[in-house]
Formats: structure tokens, C-alpha cells, sequence
């Protein structure tokens, strides 16, 4: 058997979220089914996280394994994304190593929130419309200080099958991009719901109900109760997932060159 590893990307609006689940549409399903097609044998095609419902991947990374040790990759992408609907493309094809793992031999995520400030009808379906101003100044001092945290229980969702809540962020900025303020957050690790938790929690720091202190307070609580309500899934993006150069069977860097 080889492995094989994709990059993809999709819409997530119709789906409920990647992972298989019994009597609901999800992108892993949807991708096995394609996949089995194209290769004439049965994939189980593992992702390198867990979606929300309604959430989107402009950049996504699997691995499914194949009896077939030598599949081109232009044919490939050419003939699955024929038959994927159209909220899901598949950009790239790589062989790795019999041990490189999609998750676990990931070593980033990359995650953006994207917020309007004015209504805008070309972008409503996919970013969140705040209807109060929000200080941004604020929610920028208050995102600065998860850097200097390790244990995110306060934005975890609960009773989830994790061994540690604790994640290292490396990055968390708000920044205003032509219409739109785009929260970007990097980290080692994410919990279930996490993004969403912290991004509704900064909110009310922006809205003036909470100040920075008290979502100091709300980290430090380690109470998920503590935190404010989980921002809208439409709005979130997983934008990136890094992994090491040297899992490559040819040492090659991904299309989004996204190896490090």
C-alpha cells in the first residue's frame, strides 16, 4: 500500500463538518465516495482536523492509502474534480512516507474569522456582520495576551475525548482588510470549538460588556462557562496546516508551500 496525501479545499456551508458522521452529510464522506470511483478500490481518506459544521477550508490536508504505488497526479485531480460537487476542489496529489500522518505529523494550523463592520450583500454568506461598533484596539490587546497562555479549557467545548486542553499559540491578530477585519490565529493545536469560543469571547471585549482584564479573568478560569457564546461557523476559514519538510518522500514543499 502507499500513502498518498491531497490538498484540497471546500465550502462548508451545506456540510456538516469533515468527520463521518451516521445520518448526516460530510466532506470525508463525500470525498470517499469520489475517490473510491476514481481508484476502482475503497478509500478511507483520514484529514488533518475536525470541522464545524458550516465552517470552510480554503486549505485542507488528507491522506488516504492505495494499492496503487504510482497514480498521476494531473489525472488524478483532473478526473475527481470532475465528479466533486463544486464546493470541493482537490489541488494536489503527493506520495509521503507509510508513517507520515495527515494530523498528527502536522506541526500548525492556521484558522481566520472574518467580521464586517457595514452590510455588504456579497459577503454576508460568509463572514459575520457585527451591528455595533466594535474596538478593535482592544480586541487586539486582548487576543495579544493568549500567547502568553498554554491551557485554552475556557474555549474548549466540553466532555470532547482529548488527553490535554493545552495548545500553543503563536500568533493571534486582528487586521482590516479591504471591507473586512480578519482575525488570524496560529497554534500548534486546536481544540473543538476553540476558534469560535475565543472569537465570541473578543467580541464582548469589543462590544465594551467585558474588559481585557476580565478575559484574562475568563482564560484563567478554565471554565468554559466563563467564556461568551461561540461566534457564527460560517465566518471561520482553516487557512493553513504546516508540516515538516523531511516527511516527503521527495522532499518537495506543497502547492501552498506549507512545509517547514
Amino acid at each position: 500500500m502507499t500513502r498518498y496525501f491531497i490538498e484540497l479545499a471546500y465550502n462548508g456551508k451545506k456540510y456538516h463538518g469533515w468527520q463521518i458522521q451516521p445520518n448526516a452529510l460530510t466532506v470525508q464522506q463525500v470525498l470517499n465516495e469520489c475517490m473510491s470511483t476514481i481508484l476502482r478500490q475503497e478509500i478511507n481518506i483520514v484529514g488533518c482536523g475536525r470541522t464545524d459544521t458550516g465552517v470552510h477550508a480554503s486549505y485542507y490536508v488528507a491522506h488516504f492509502e492505495s494499492e496503487d504505488g504510482e497514480i498521476d497526479e494531473k489525472y488524478f485531480c483532473t478526473k475527481i474534480n470532475k465528479i466533486l460537487p463544486k464546493d470541493i476542489a482537490v489541488y494536489s496529489l503527493t506520495k509521503v512516507d507509510a508513517l507520515t500522518h495527515s494530523r498528527f505529523s502536522a506541526i500548525g494550523r492556521t484558522y481566520q474569522y472574518h467580521v464586517l463592520t457595514q452590510k455588504n450583500p456579497f459577503l454576508q454568506e460568509f463572514a459575520y456582520q457585527s451591528h455595533v461598533p466594535l474596538d478593535f484596539e482592544a480586541m487586539n490587546e486582548a487576543a495579544a495576551t493568549l500567547l502568553h497562555y498554554t491551557d485554552f479549557t475556557s474555549f474548549s467545548k466540553m466532555h470532547t475525548d482529548v488527553k490535554t486542553n493545552n495548545c500553543k499559540v503563536t500568533y493571534a491578530q486582528w487586521e482590516l482588510v479591504n471591507d473586512k477585519w480578519i482575525f488570524t490565529i496560529k497554534a500548534d493545536r486546536f481544540l473543538r470549538n476553540m476558534v469560535r469560543a475565543i472569537v465570541g469571547t473578543l467580541l464582548m471585549v469589543g462590544r465594551g460588556k467585558i474588559t481585557v482584564q476580565q478575559f484574562l479573568q475568563i482564560i484563567e478560569a478554565k471554565d468554559r462557562g466563563q467564556a461568551g457564546t461561540s461566534a457564527p461557523a460560517h465566518a471561520l476559514y482553516l487557512v493553513d496546516v504546516s508540516y515538516p519538510k523531511n516527511l516527503f518522500v521527495k522532499g518537495e514543499c506543497f502547492l501552498n508551500g506549507n512545509s517547514q
